[in-house]
């Protein structure tokens, strides 16, 4: 979606018009969504512990570059790459992914 038809469907959109969104565009904004709140709860998990990003990257084996676009949201990790992540801070990932719901991220201590 270009530019113009976006900004014109966010118009109608503030109007309370209908508009439709392409299958295209809602999964990109769904993948969005999900890395923003992958990337949050890998922030809240890290400055709990007192990490810095280079202290996770080592850890993980990832640069620092690689670590600030998870917490910026702007990549998906991958299966592996969450395990790595989740032994990098020393927690459990938990992910909750429901139809017509927002998703939920959670690092948490492992269960003693």
């Amino acid at each position: 979606m270009n530019h113009s038809r976006w900004k014109t469907a966010r118009t109608r959109a503030l109007l309370g018009e209908q508009v439709s969104e392409d299958s295209a565009v809602a999964a990109l904004r769904l993948e969005i969504r999900y890395a923003l709140v992958f990337g949050q709860a890998h922030y809240d998990r890290r400055t709990e512990l007192g990490l810095s990003k280079g202290e996770v990257a080592r850890r993980a084996g990832l640069t620092l570059a690689q670590i600030e676009q998870i917490e910026g949201g702007d990549t998906v990790p991958t299966l592996p790459l969450l395990q790595r992540l989740a032994a990098a801070l020393e927690a459990e990932l938990d992910i909750h992914v429901a139809a017509g719901a927002e998703a939920e991220v959670r690092f948490h201590s492992p269960a003693a």
